[in-house]
Order: C-alpha cells, then sequence, then structure tokens
C-alpha cells in the first residue's frame, strides 16, 4: 500500500486556506485580460425583511486579525500547496500568483477595502464595504478572501438583533418611566455556553456590547479590549445557579438564599428561585423568612429574583403580583407601579424579540414600570441566526479588461430579489436625510461616507468601541 505524502504542520492561520476551496481555480476562470476585480458586501433588501435596516460591526476584528501586515510566507505557500494537490488531486494552485505577492509587496495583501464607519445605521440593501485589488497582477485576491471577509455576517447580525431588543425595551421604559435611566444594563448575555466556538463567542459577545453594557461572556469582553480598545465594555453581578441552590437540599433552600444574602451583603445580587417552587420562593422564603434582611438592602445591594421556568409572561405576572403583596409598591412619575428599590425581577428564559415584548405589554397593561425587571438573552441572541438572516451577501460589480472598465451584475430571471449592484459604488446620505447607494460610478467622491479602512495590508483607519456606540446609539425619535 501507498503510503500517503506528509502534510505540512499547521499553521496558526494560513489565509491561502482560509477559502472556500473552489476559489483556487477562479484564477484560471476570469478573462485572460483582467487587471481588476471590484466587489462589495450589503444585507440585501426584500419584500418581508423583520430587520429594516442593520448595525455595520467586526469587520475590523477581521482585518486586524487576519488581513493585516505579511500574511503570505513561503511556508505558508508550500502548506498550501500540498494541501490543494491532495485535495483536487490535481495541480491547480496559484503558486507563482502568491510567491509574487511576497517578492512584489513583501506578503501584504495588495487590495484596498472601504466600509462605512462601524457602528453606522444603515437600511437594508446597501452597501456597506467594498473590496478591490492595488495590483493587476493580483486580480483574482479580490474574491479570494471572499470567504473570510463575508464571515462579517455574524457579528453585523447579533448587533443588529441585539439593538432591536433594545428599541423594545427602550419604547416601553419611556412610555412606563418618563426616562431611558439604565437602559444600557437592561438586557445581558447568556449566550456563551450556547454558541459554537469561543471565536463565536467573541464576535457575538462584543457584537452584543455595541448596544448594552451588561453581559456574561468573557470572550466578548477581551475582543473589545484588543480590538476595540475598551478596557471593560460589559458588568455583571454575583449570580446563583441551580447548583449553588440545590446542593444544600430541597429542605433548606432557605439557607442557600441566605448565605448568598450574607456572602455578598452590598452588591446586587441575582438569585434563580425555580428548583422547587418560585411561588412559595417568593411568598414565603423571601416575603416572610428573610423579609427582614432583604428589606435592610438597597438599590445598590438589591436582590434580584430570576425566574428560570414555565411560561415567560405568566410566571413573570405572578411573581412579580406576589412581590408586591408582601413588599408593598409606589408609584413612579408617569403613574406606573414600582417594586421597593431593593428588589428587582430577572427573566433570562425562553426569551426572544417576541416573548420579551409580550412581557412587557403585560406589564404595562397591569400598569407595571419597564424599571422593575431586567432581561438576559442566550441562543435567541448569539445563535438562533445565520446569513440569510439579514441576508448578506458579496457580489462583483465592476471589473478592466485590459485597462477598461465595464460594470458587471447578476439578474436571475428566477429570483429577481438576488440581482446584484452595477458598477463602482458610493453610498451617501441624500438631500433628504435618507442614505442610498449609487451605481454604475455616477456618485460623488466627496458625498461618499465609505472610508478606506485598509490598504496593502495596513490598517488605515480604527474605530474604538466608545465610537461605535456612539454610532450606534438610539435616537429619542425611535422612543
Amino acid at each position: 500500500m501507498d503510503k500517503a505524502p506528509s502534510v505540512a504542520a499547521p499553521f496558526a492561520f494560513n489565509i491561502l486556506l482560509a477559502t472556500d476551496s473552489y476559489k483556487v481555480t477562479h484564477f484560471k476562470q476570469y478573462p485572460p485580460d483582467t487587471c481588476k476585480i471590484y466587489s462589495y458586501f450589503e444585507c440585501r433588501k426584500g419584500k418581508d425583511d423583520k430587520f429594516k435596516e442593520v448595525v455595520f460591526f467586526g469587520l475590523q476584528y477581521i482585518l486586524k486579525k487576519y488581513l493585516s501586515g505579511s500574511v503570505v510566507t513561503e511556508e505558508k505557500i508550500q502548506q498550501a500547496k500540498q494541501i490543494y494537490e491532495l485535495h483536487f488531486k490535481q495541480s491547480v494552485f496559484h503558486e507563482e500568483g502568491w510567491r509574487y505577492i511576497i517578492t512584489k509587496h513583501n506578503g501584504h495583501l495588495p487590495v484596498r477595502i472601504k466600509a462605512i464607519p462601524e457602528g453606522s445605521i444603515i437600511p437594508r440593501g446597501n452597501v456597506l464595504f467594498t473590496v478591490e485589488n492595488t495590483d493587476p497582477k493580483c486580480f483574482w485576491l479580490t474574491n479570494y478572501i471572499e470567504t473570510i471577509l463575508v464571515q462579517v455576517w455574524y457579528p453585523i447580525t447579533v448587533a443588529t438583533i441585539s439593538r432591536e431588543f433594545k428599541k423594545i425595551l427602550a419604547l416601553y421604559l419611556h412610555k412606563t418611566s418618563g426616562s431611558l435611566d439604565g437602559l444600557e444594563l437592561k438586557f445581558h448575555d447568556f449566550g456563551y455556553r450556547g454558541v459554537s466556538s469561543q471565536e463565536s463567542a467573541a464576535l457575538g459577545g462584543a457584537a452584543h456590547l455595541v448596544n448594552f453594557q451588561s453581559t456574561n461572556t468573557v470572550a466578548g469582553l477581551l475582543m473589545a479590549q484588543q480590538f476595540y480598545s475598551c478596557q471593560m465594555a460589559g458588568f455583571s453581578i454575583p449570580a446563583a445557579e441551580h447548583s449553588t441552590i440545590i446542593s444544600w437540599g430541597r429542605s433548606r433552600e432557605k439557607d442557600a438564599f441566605e448565605y448568598m444574602l450574607k456572602q455578598f451583603p452590598s452588591s446586587p445580587i441575582s438569585i434563580v428561585c425555580d428548583s422547587y417552587d418560585i411561588y412559595n420562593a417568593c411568598r414565603n422564603i423571601w416575603g416572610d423568612d428573610l423579609k427582614d434582611y432583604v428589606e435592610q438592602r438597597n438599590e445598590d445591594s438589591m436582590v434580584v429574583i430570576r425566574p428560570d421556568s414555565g411560561d415567560p409572561v405568566e410566571t413573570i405576572m405572578k411573581v412579580i403580583r406576589i412581590l408586591e403583596e408582601v413588599f408593598g409598591s409606589t408609584l413612579n412619575r408617569q403613574g406606573y407601579k414600582l417594586l421597593p428599590s431593593f428588589i428587582r425581577v430577572f427573566q433570562g428564559d425562553a426569551i426572544n424579540l417576541l416573548s420579551m415584548e409580550k412581557i412587557l405589554k403585560a406589564l404595562k397593561n397591569e400598569h407595571w414600570s419597564t424599571e422593575n425587571i431586567v432581561f438576559g438573552c442566550g441562543g435567541a441572541l448569539l445563535q438562533k441566526l445565520n446569513r440569510d438572516t439579514l441576508n448578506c451577501s458579496f457580489k462583483c460589480s465592476y471589473v478592466e479588461l485590459s485597462g477598461k472598465g465595464l460594470d458587471v451584475y447578476k439578474q436571475p430571471v428566477t429570483d429577481p430579489i438576488k440581482g446584484s449592484k452595477r458598477g463602482q459604488l458610493t453610498l451617501r446620505r441624500n438631500p433628504d436625510g435618507i442614505i442610498e447607494t449609487i451605481q454604475e460610478g455616477k456618485g460623488n467622491p466627496e458625498e461618499d461616507l465609505l472610508v478606506t479602512v485598509f490598504e496593502n495590508g495596513n490598517i488605515l483607519q480604527e474605530y474604538t468601541l466608545a465610537e461605535v456606540r456612539s454610532n450606534a446609539k438610539l435616537q429619542m425619535l425611535t422612543c
């Protein structure tokens, strides 16, 4: 039996291998006189889009981590050559083209990327970034790196969904309290364990932090620190889980609660209370056995009651009624009821955009302020989504053949929505204040909202998380 050829030891990352493998053959497929390929990324617009606008976020991470600097080396060429020969069972790898990038460009990628500022809120159907080669011999490179660039769909989608949660919360908080105080801490990321990888946790966790400052996803904090210059992007409080409660045994649930009160006397604490009977816990343990302890606390050391099972609306409404029975309530300046400042409710089970709005509507209908509740979310925030959620697409729109420009496009007769844009693109805000994409090279460069962020291996524009958050902030008109 023939011995299988050996493959070079894996590198931490190899840009030559970070592509859909069929793209390796594309340098042989473009017209022979091609000297430029220009492509763009958008979240396509459809008739029944659930999300009408998107939050642009995450490209900076991809550029800094994977594309900047001398990313092409002889070792990586040899590794890629071996892998693709085994993969295709023939020699189709563009070894000469990659080696040219080493000799001519010192391993830097000769491409230019223009993008809208991160955190920008852009209506669906507009260009978000463009990519073009800067060396005519490297025309094939533009769409070779499509694969890794399109992975920006994930942080864009998480940031967009997170902002939709924020819109709903802002609407009800403003209606029932008259302000948006504390909005950034009203929605907590519980998604770390539910995502597919550490990198997903980092990207998704940081994307959520564009809109909020409440999280348990440490990977997102680290990404915001390393790639967006934010020393600490999110916060949390001591919180129980079922293991820390049930380890005391069913008969000692009160002891478990009391012990936590004593362990964290001056901090807010979140305590899961549905291990056995959430209603008994609220009425008899918190509202009787431990009532004196709870009432000695204040806004800075509040007890946060967390249901974690049952119908979210029904459970929350019953819990908050019981807490009112035992601790009382007051009216805020909008005439909505408030529990005492030492006790609040947290709902983190079965939360999505629909269920959260149902809870907030039910609370409002019974004259409860949104100030009484905080929400958490895991899978629906970081995992129950895909590239089609926002219809993210990367398409070629302009080429140059022997130096002559040609606007190109696709227009499938079977699916008009998949039609693509034509020519070189600019993004502008028109006289009516509406953001629009100008096609076919007809835009005014002075109006262009796209900024050159990457050129020839160098990062030319960086954004801090503070700048991203400022770009993504809600306007009061949203409320």
